[in-house]
């Protein structure tokens, strides 16, 4: 038996024998919880070399943490939304109303009950959630690319 099982099952029996079974707050309860511990503030402290370096890492946290659901081009027509039956908003539509560096990065960090993980109890941190954040608002949104003009730090 290799030593992850051996550490369950001996929680298992801890758990057990305290009587109770462990039961994960609920969705609601852990988006409330990451709201009452968001503030803007955790972000003053990110800075970055260049926008190319946080495109990149943002690029890379999408890919590891937002593809699966919202697809490589942000539509949210995925297979993985399809079999769960779960609707995806596509996150380059015009007029999305979540398309400002400030409004992203606090739903990343809180989620919401619909269904968005709530990544900022998930581990990732102020630096990735900023990068992702910059990523989709800079990068992955052609209305911003093609129309909006100026520079990044001018649009945010």
């Amino acid at each position: 038996m290799g030593r992850g099982m051996v550490f369950s099952f001996g929680a298992a029996l801890v758990a057990g024998a305290c009587g109770h079974d462990f039961e994960p707050p609920d969705r609601a309860e852990r988006v409330r919880e990451a709201e009452a511990q968001y503030s803007v503030t955790m972000f003053d402290s990110v800075s970055w070399s260049a926008d190319s370096v946080r495109d990149f890492q943002g690029n890379t946290v999408y890919a590891e943490k937002c593809r699966r659901c919202h697809g490589t081009m942000g539509r949210g027509d995925t297979e993985y939304a399809r079999e769960r039956r779960l609707e995806m908003p596509s996150l380059v539509e015009p007029d999305w109303p979540l398309a400002a560096l400030d409004t992203l990065r606090h739903v990343v960090y809180v989620g919401h009950e619909e269904g968005m993980p709530v990544f900022g109890k998930a581990g990732i941190t102020p630096r990735e959630i900023d990068a992702v954040s910059f990523y989709l608002v800079h990068t992955l949104r052609p209305d911003v690319l093609g129309a909006a003009g100026g520079a990044p730090d001018e649009r945010e």
